[in-house]
């Protein structure tokens, strides 16, 4: 038998086998990559190449982004600027059927994008949001899924961890034209999220019972300004050249732990608790590249990507039915794993492939990147999916069905992604960081 094919099995059924015993991903692949060290290398030289390959996979400037990115998301968390943009969102969400879950879609757009986690976005906007929607007669299995639906948006819309990690894996992919790509679909995303919930709550009739007057409504989106500035300075230094991604996410620290001091919600004696937050959920990520890199040497040393490419290419020489494979496979990858390392292990396999067909890496970066996110919110391992539940008091089971309708709609916004170029590279292209051909 093909030693790429031993070695498929060996992750594939080493990884499956630990998820189903209750084995952490991270050890899982750590554990599946090993053993196919083992089985295509000598012990000693086995161990020192896995040990050389996560230190390779860690040991990168780029990366230094994801942590200072974490680290400003946990202080926006504690520091009094999640409720101003909810508050921001609700006056911009006006008196329009179901204004409270469209408040909720937009709070989540804007803190998701400027703390650049979904599972963050999911607890803090659906801790505000599902009482005020509960008080105003909306049903809470509707908040729950519409919090959970539209989560994940900041994932897309920059800065986004995930996009940093394609970066990586892809080979040095522009993080600034990749940041750029991700506005228009994460948009998508949300304003499907908010038509789905506009028809359900204008059938429920789901109204709005807020009434400020304009300096009211103007005080509210001034008080914002501050915390949404944060996006303008990182995002517009990054495109603009003045500053790298890594150094962006340092600013954004910065700016992120003033402004709360200047709202009085964190206090220096919080700073202790708030870096730990920061470095276990770092440590996590950085564990998970680690491992990965492990993987992903081994599937190219073995060929298992080129492997892959025949096999897919075999099937069909039709570029929709091969992109339609593909995301179907990353949709299931994304239920199934962490997007993390669904990015680091399936981006060498699939990239190749996208690129032959003709597609651009950063078009197939926000393809991938979509899927991923999509895959937070399906179960079985779902992040947002079970903190959004688990902030509504519910059980999984009694949003399955309300989500439906999302996530058809948001599987709509995936193939316009995915078969219109121009959604995802547009405005990479206005600002000259892609060329236009792909």
């Amino acid at each position: 038998m093909d030693i790429a094919v031993v070695v498929g099995l060996i992750l594939a059924i080493g990884i499956l086998f630990c998820l189903i015993i209750g084995v952490p991903i991270s050890i899982s692949v750590g554990i599946a990559s090993l053993i196919s060290m083992l089985y295509i290398l000598f012990f000693q030289d086995a161990l020192l190449s896995s040990a050389q390959r996560m230190f390779t996979g860690m040991n990168s400037f780029t990366l230094l982004a994801i942590p200072f990115f974490i680290l400003a998301g946990v202080i926006m968390n504690n520091g009094g600027i999640a409720s101003r943009l909810i508050h921001c969102a609700r006056v911009l969400a006006g008196k329009m059927p179901g204004s409270l879950a469209h408040t909720n879609t937009i709070a989540n757009m804007l803190f998701g994008s400027i703390s650049g986690s979904a599972v963050a976005a999911a607890a803090a906007v659906g801790t505000t949001m599902t009482p005020m929607q509960k008080k105003e007669g909306y049903s809470t299995e509707f908040s729950a899924s519409v919090n959970i639906s539209s989560a994940p948006t900041g994932m897309l819309i920059p800065p986004s961890n995930i996009m940093i990690v394609y970066s990586l894996a892809s080979g040095g992919t522009s993080i600034a034209a990749l940041f750029l790509a991700g506005y228009i679909p994460g948009i998508l995303w949300g304003l499907g999220c908010m038509l789905v919930a506009f028809f359900i709550a204008r059938h429920r009739k789901y109204t709005s019972h807020l009434s400020l007057g304009l300096k009211e409504k103007l005080f509210v989106i001034l008080d914002a300004i501050p915390s949404l500035l944060l996006i303008v300075i990182v995002i517009g230094g990054i495109v603009g050249g003045i500053f790298t991604a890594t150094e962006g996410s340092a600013i954004a620290v910065v700016y992120s732990f003033i402004l709360s001091l200047i709202y009085k919600a964190i206090k220096i004696k919080d700073l202790p608790r708030i870096l730990l937050e920061a470095t276990k959920i770092t440590s996590i990520v950085v564990f998970l590249i680690g491992v990965s890199s492990i993987m992903a040497w081994v599937m190219s040393f073995t060929n298992i990507p080129g492997l892959i490419s025949d096999l897919l290419l075999s099937i069909s020489d039709n570029t929709i039915i091969i992109l339609l494979i593909m995301n179907l496979i990353l949709l299931i990858i994304g239920a199934l794993m962490d997007p993390t390392p669904a990015v680091l292990i399936f981006t060498p396999i699939f990239l190749p492939i996208a690129m032959e067909l003709g597609m651009d890496p950063v078009h197939f970066g926000v393809m991938m990147v979509l899927n991923v996110s999509i895959g937070t919110i399906t179960p079985p391992v779902g992040p947002v999916l079970f903190i959004g539940v688990r902030v509504a008091k519910l059980k999984i089971e009694s949003v399955v069905k309300p989500i439906m309708p999302f996530f058809f709609v948001i599987v709509g916004v995936l193939l316009i992604v995915t078969f219109v170029p121009a959604v995802s590279l547009w405005l990479p292209e206005l600002f000259g960081l892609v060329s236009g051909n792909g």
